[in-house]
């Protein structure tokens, strides 16, 4: 599949098959995660591969009931480490590059996934305070995104695009 291919079917999934994700697909998922580009190749994120059923059912607590993500065979938390780009740009850095870089590899997460024809959701809905307890996170990483991936038990059709959002100058 190619990338716009990958672009176009992507959907948020909310329903998976129990089958586990081979390591080799999860390895392949993360190493797109960490070639998305970041602020000065400071690479400020960290990925937790949460397989662990307990722990699965933790984090769907924490996002507010959302039981998808303890049904999903992997839970990739995607955490920020916002000191690590402050160091080298300051306010900017801790507030909004290391968000933007977590971001572009939670999109790389999204888009491999896709072409390997696995399921994912994009969660943002979430306690950090109580991701944090449950993956007992050290001081000074933030958890910005929960992605459950695994074989989809739906297929979601399309959402509707705003079209009056380009600005030709």
């Amino acid at each position: 599949m190619d990338t716009l291919e990958a672009i176009h079917r992507r959907r948020s999934v909310r329903k998976y098959r129990p089958e586990p994700v081979p390591e080799d697909d999860l390895r392949a998922i993360l190493n797109a995660a960490i070639s998305a580009p970041s602020a000065g190749n400071i690479q400020p994120w960290k990925f937790y591969i949460v397989r662990e059923h307990g722990l699965r059912r933790a984090l769907a607590e924490a996002a507010y009931g959302q039981t998808f993500i303890e049904e999903a065979p992997v839970c990739i938390v995607v955490v920020a480490i916002p000191e690590m780009s402050a160091k080298r740009y300051g306010d900017r850095g801790w507030g909004l590059y290391c968000i933007q870089d977590t971001a572009a590899a939670v999109q790389n997460i999204l888009l491999a996934s896709t072409a390997l024809g696995y399921g994912t959701c994009w969660v943002g809905a979430f306690s950090e305070d109580a991701v944090v307890r449950v993956l007992n996170l050290p001081e000074g990483e933030r958890p910005v995104a929960m992605v459950p991936v695994g074989k989809p038990a739906e297929s979601p059709p399309p959402r509707p695009r705003r079209r009056d959002v380009f600005v030709w100058l």
